[in-house]
């Protein structure tokens, strides 16, 4: 039957869902270090990258050959995300418990939530797409986010709605832990993938 076939819909999504389980769990194995968690998603974005353009192989054998290429960039970008993460939390904690709400620490939260949405949504993507210097990559990163603003908000936006229906009840929380992440980075993966095929049409190599 046609609905069984390699080239039906049906059979594209279940191998589309495949290896997105896949990627989950190879992503949330090689973070259980906590010190992994960057060279973990850098080499998911990888994965994700070629699913976006059609071109995934063996999912766990490409993972842990970006795992390994990636283990010192992807590791510091990382730490800059936990870093990030962590002076998020604590200064919106300060700036609710402190007398009147001292703007300092709502300014410092919103330059760490900055940081961190840039590293998720365009540092990762370019430190596996292009070879390049952490400094160059970071830069790259706050340039496009800023250039791309109108496609940058879009993409925090569909995150956002992944991460609501996520969390929406016992049920989605159980498929979230499965799928979730890696459907996150998928879709990071892919739509910034259009942005660096636009940028590379017009020739701007310096990325």
């Amino acid at each position: 039957m046609k609905i069984f076939s390699t080239d039906s819909s049906l059979y594209i999504f279940l191998q589309r869902l495949w290896d997105i389980l896949q990627v989950n769990f190879m992503w949330v194995l090689f973070s259980l270090p906590i010190v992994t968690v960057g060279a973990s998603t850098a080499a998911a974005f990888k994965v994700c990258q070629h699913m976006a353009d059609d071109r995934e192989g063996y999912v766990v054998r490409e993972f842990i050959k970006e795992f390994k290429e990636n283990i010192k960039q992807g590791s510091v970008v990382g730490l800059i995300s936990l870093v990030a993460v962590y002076s998020l939390y604590l200064d919106l904690q300060l700036f609710i418990k402190a007398d009147k709400g001292q703007p300092v620490f709502l300014l410092v939260s919103l330059l760490s939530g900055l940081l961190f949405s840039v590293c998720i949504i365009y540092a990762y993507p370019l430190l596996v797409r292009y070879k390049n210097t952490l400094g160059r990559i970071m830069g790259n990163a706050f340039k496009i986010y800023f250039r791309y603003i109108g496609r940058t908000i879009i993409i925090m936006l569909i995150v956002t709605v992944e991460i609501v229906l996520i969390f929406f009840n016992k049920t989605t929380i159980f498929i979230g832990i499965l799928i979730g992440p890696a459907c996150i980075i998928y879709t990071i993966a892919g739509m910034t993938l259009r942005i660096f095929t636009d940028i590379e049409k017009n020739g701007e190599a310096s990325y």
